[in-house]
């Protein structure tokens, strides 16, 4: 058994029928505590009720004072905001141009056809081509992170059609972060009367989509409590995350 299935059997707890993660405590810059509970799930398919997800999965464990972290992969599929390969046609510049992009031990980048096509349809070819030409005279000076900064429009957060991907969903649907975040935080805060912060998080980054007008955390004190992702990656399934401040 590998140190990182050993350590998810330690975390792993299950109360009133939920499995969750029990993620720790963690400390903020500011001297404030948080416990963070990453809730499994089932593999969430498009279309899906996010507000039935979290009365499913959430409600359980929830205790008043908690805060929500939505994983944005799944709002994506809640509200439909995807791709499939057969919507996405890539065309000379695609196939010619994924061969120079880079790519992690995840498999996620630029490093696609499908992907990089998509990225010309969002932002046409003249952005991307610039775009590239940025990123590759930039590269040299260990630079990273400018293809998306000059492309934008939310390029950063497109996920799926990874060829490494544990699900086979999402090697065949790329998933578009939602053009309304704050409005979908502030349904799905009203719907279940928790406080809603949407985050598209990684071991390398939290990006904060938006988050609901009742949000008692501020900006700085939510990137602490998800600062060492507590959501995880692989195939948990916990893209739920209850944030508990410690008083």
């Amino acid at each position: 058994m590998s140190s990182q299935s050993k350590n998810q059997d330690s975390q792993r707890r299950e109360e009133n029928g939920i499995v969750y993660f029990d993620r720790g405590v963690i400390t903020g810059r500011d001297g404030k505590k948080y416990e963070r509970y990453a809730i499994q799930t089932h593999f969430v398919q498009k279309d899906e009720d996010q507000a039935e997800l979290v009365r499913r999965y959430v409600m359980p464990l929830y205790k008043k004072g908690d805060i929500l972290s939505f994983g944005a992969k799944v709002m994506c599929m809640c509200v439909g905001s995807v791709r499939t390969r057969n919507e996405v046609k890539p065309g000379f510049w695609a196939n010619l141009l994924w061969r120079f992009a880079g790519i992690n031990s995840t498999g996620v980048g630029m490093h696609e056809p499908y992907k990089l096509q998509l990225v010309i349809d969002i932002c046409g070819l003249p952005r991307v081509l610039l775009a590239v030409f940025c990123a590759a005279v930039t590269k040299p000076f260990g630079v990273k992170g400018v293809f998306y900064k000059v492309c934008g429009k939310g390029v950063g957060g497109i996920d799926g059609f990874y060829f490494r991907s544990s699900f086979e969903t999402y090697k065949q649907m790329a998933l578009i972060n939602p053009s309304n975040p704050k409005e979908l935080c502030d349904k799905l805060s009203k719907d279940v009367g928790i406080p809603v912060v949407l985050m598209d998080a990684n071991d390398i980054e939290q990006n904060e989509l938006g988050c609901s007008d009742d949000m008692p955390l501020t900006y700085d004190q939510r990137q602490d409590a998800m600062k060492d992702n507590p959501s995880g990656q692989g195939d948990e399934l916990t893209p739920l995350i209850l944030i508990r401040p410690i008083d």
